[in-house]
């Protein structure tokens, strides 16, 4: 299983940014077994879990982006969203997809969020 990120950038504080999260070398009936998150990595902190949608299909948040940022996945293509508004500096870092589920855990290469003030 691969996991590709994309969709980072520089952004001003205030706008907007979607991450996508594509699995390859997955069918897809093993697709929504899975638990995905969002992760992200300031400089100088440690990787923390920002949103994560179940396979069950509900979602948690960290506190700091709740009512911003929302997770949603779509079946067919095999891929997570992570819609990032009114963005704040406070959200830059290194943003990390991750699928889990029993006996298996992978991680995409992480993509660059910017966002200045």
């Amino acid at each position: 299983v691969q996991l590709q990120a994309s969709g980072g950038g520089l952004v001003q504080a205030g706008g907007s940014l979607r991450l996508s999260c594509t699995a390859s070398r997955m069918i897809l009936s093993e697709f929504w077994s899975y638990n995905m998150g969002w992760y992200r990595q300031a400089p100088g902190k440690e990787r923390e879990l920002v949103a994560v949608i179940n396979s069950d299909g509900t979602t948690n948040y960290e506190d700091s982006v709740k009512g911003r940022f929302t997770i949603s996945k779509q079946n067919s293509r095999k891929t997570v969203y992570l819609q990032m508004n009114s963005l704040k500096p406070e959200d830059t870092g290194i943003y990390y997809c991750n699928f889990k589920r029993l006996n298996a855990n992978y991680w995409g290469q992480g993509s660059q969020v910017t966002v200045s003030s």
